[in-house]
């Protein structure tokens, strides 16, 4: 197996997709922080501290056994200045995409990089325009696994694409891992991905 350059905080399976994308060589970790927002926390901070907690906790499992650096990240919906997370369940996932049915909405991202004392956090703001969608859309959608893991309900890369009409920003952040600021990080922290792999550097 190919030697890890970086640890991933996290099992999403989209942002092991996304890194693999721009060739980082990773393995996992699996960390527990709590993602409640702090009373009156913004959702742009609350995103870049929740990234950073995520990183943090995964130093701490490896800073003395193999201490490679820790990506961590975090994203969130909002919604008329609500703050979006997870739904519990379907009538929760219901109620979601009733809420940014046929307007637009704002997705936070934030990548966070953790090496020893080394620490950068970088953070991207996207809109999200959807279409009108039916009650029977809606509920066909919430019978299938996509809305149950994800912020807002709904995966951009998925079947909630046909949805959507149009995205300013950062289609990756929306994904869940910002490529454009995780790239940033990697290289600020000197590690190779494909883009500093080239021999011109």
């Amino acid at each position: 197996m190919t030697q890890a350059q970086i640890y991933l905080a996290s099992t999403s399976p989209r942002r092991q997709e996304l890194l693999r994308q721009i060739g980082v060589r990773f393995a996992l970790l699996s960390v527990s922080v709590d993602e409640s927002p702090l009373p009156g926390e913004a959702p742009a901070p609350m995103v870049a501290r929740l990234a950073l907690a995520k990183a943090r906790a995964g130093w701490e499992q490896v800073a003395t056994r193999n201490p490679l650096p820790v990506l961590g990240a975090d994203t969130t919906v909002v919604v008329d200045g609500r703050i979006m997370g997870k739904p519990a369940d379907g009538d929760a996932a219901q109620a979601m995409l009733t809420r940014v049915s046929g307007r637009c909405h704002e997705v936070f991202s934030a990548v966070a990089l953790v090496s020893g004392d080394w620490q950068g956090v970088h953070d991207s703001r996207s809109e999200v325009c959807f279409r009108a969608m039916t009650p029977r859309e809606i509920q066909h959608y919430c019978r299938t696994s996509e809305p149950y893991d994800k912020a807002g309900a709904y995966g951009i890369q998925g079947l909630a694409a046909v949805f959507i009409e149009r995205l300013h920003g950062s289609y990756s952040g929306v994904m869940g891992l910002p490529l454009h600021e995780t790239a940033l990080l990697l290289e600020e922290a000197q590690v190779i991905f494909w883009l500093t792999a080239q021999g011109d550097r």
